[in-house]
């Protein structure tokens, strides 16, 4: 079936009122839990293939946060599907007003290759609980996964409520050519542009959840070893390629040596006897190429190596950083942390708001005055004070960007939220009807307007 009759096909399978109610919702969320348990094998086998994932990695990052938000929804969707009762200015007596919430129809969902059963699947979530019909196109860099996404959907729905459209950059110009009533983005700052001019042209509505360089200071007051296992797990977790990973380190001048050792032993203690077996891999070639590049003629303190046969990358620490270096002029996405040292929190934070807009930031520090003055002087998406990553796994809090790395949230009710429309809604009873608003203009009706309206 050809992308402009799948896309007629969900219009009048969502125009029927089919996805609407409740139980339909609920039913498709259960079947989607399900099906994600009954293929656990398969996405971990995918995950392997594509990206070297262990098990361990794969349900902490993918299949886990999957299953937590759908249970998340599922507890709380037959609350939020309810009309919102407001008040009702007394200008407007006698009537009650409401907001309604309304799926907004046809949708596509655009998922990356970094995590490429969550950032499929979590979006889905929300469309499903909003009540649309969609589209998934996932990435084609990571085939194996995608093949499985293909297959939990195609068994478990009828394509005419939800469907996979697999392939590369052709399948993606044709489905932008269509008209969808929302488009939900995750990638890359250059794609997400090309996304929004599309979806211009029919003033179709995006979220665009994008990425950017996310800092990371460690002040002179923070826990060292603390500090240096935590960011050592963001920046091995998928092997750094992860859209708020930590992308590089401002470090107070006098702990920088106390941090690499720490770092280093961190490192040990994450791969024990130097065992990276379990360590995912770079993506592709093209990638792979491309951060290798970065780090040549650079200093690394830790770490280094590489083997091309397999696409992967040490953990590595890049030291004698300077603001204009290569590395530091786009986002790395892979396991590599450039090191600069400082003296004055000031000029970190010159440098950081110079820059656009992160989608993370992470702070270690015990002083509450530095965490207030970067939360009051930094804009970014999200971020976790000593800690990293971890902020993106709760389903309460929202998750996106702002400026450059991105617009619109989702996560728990934001996913809800962001596909469904809210109608506001007055209904204005019959039995009186004050006079007040109509022609003749009246001086009397005019001082009886101002009171009311107080």
């Amino acid at each position: 079936m050809n992308t402009k009759s799948l896309v007629a096909l969900q219009r009048k399978y969502f125009e029927s009122g089919a996805t609407r109610s409740l139980e339909f919702r609920m039913t498709a969320l259960k079947k989607l839990q399900r099906a994600i348990i009954n293929n656990e094998a398969f996405i971990e086998a995918a995950m392997k293939l594509d990206l070297n994932k262990t098990p361990f990695e794969t349900y902490m990052t993918e299949t886990g946060l999957v299953l937590e938000e759908i249970r998340y929804h599922m507890k709380h969707l037959p609350k939020w599907i309810k009309n919102k009762r407001v008040k009702t200015p007394l200008a407007q007596f006698h009537a009650k007003s409401f907001v309604a919430p309304e799926p907004y129809g046809v949708t596509l969902i655009m998922s990356p290759w970094n995590y490429p059963l969550q950032l499929c699947l979590v979006p889905l979530i929300g469309a499903i609980s909003g009540g649309n019909c969609v589209v998934i196109k996932p990435s084609a860099y990571a085939p194996e996964t995608s093949k499985v996404v293909k297959k939990i959907i195609s068994e478990t729905f009828p394509s005419e409520y939800i469907a996979v459209v697999e392939g590369g950059r052709e399948q993606n110009h044709t489905l932008l050519e269509e008209t969808f009533d929302y488009i939900f983005f995750t990638g890359s700052v250059e794609v997400g542009k090309v996304v929004m001019a599309a979806a211009s042209k029919s003033l179709t509505p995006v979220t665009l959840e994008l990425g950017g360089k996310s800092p990371v200071i460690v002040d002179e007051t923070a826990n060292i070893k603390l500090a240096a296992k935590r960011i050592a797990f963001g920046k091995v977790l998928n092997a750094g390629q992860t859209c708020v990973e930590p992308d590089y380190l401002f470090i107070h001048k006098s702990v920088r040596d106390k941090f690499i050792q720490e770092f280093t032993k961190a490192l040990n203690e994450f791969f024990p006897n130097g065992d990276l077996s379990e360590m995912p891999t770079i993506i592709n070639d093209k990638h792979f190429q491309r951060i290798t590049q970065l780090i040549k003629g650079e200093k690394a303190i830790i770490g280094g190596g590489f083997d091309e046969s397999r696409r992967f990358i040490e953990p590595t620490v890049l030291v004698d950083i300077k603001p204009d270096s290569p590395i530091m002029q786009e986002e790395i996405f892979g396991p590599i942390l450039p090191l600069m040292t400082y003296t004055d929190l000031n000029d970190c934070i010159r440098f950081i708001r110079g820059n656009p807009k992160p989608l993370a930031f992470y702070l270690f520090t015990s002083s509450k005055a530095v965490e207030q003055k970067i939360l009051n002087s930094c804009s970014f998406g999200g971020g976790c004070i000593n800690d990293t990553i971890i902020h993106i796994a709760n389903s309460r809090m929202g998750f996106g960007g702002v400026g450059y790395s991105g617009m619109g949230s989702y996560h728990g009710k934001l996913s809800f939220d962001t596909f469904s429309h809210y109608r506001s809604i007055v209904k204005k009873y019959t039995w009186i009807d004050l006079p007040v608003r109509y022609h003749p203009y009246k001086e009397s009706n005019f001082r009886l307007l101002r009171k009311l309206m107080k």
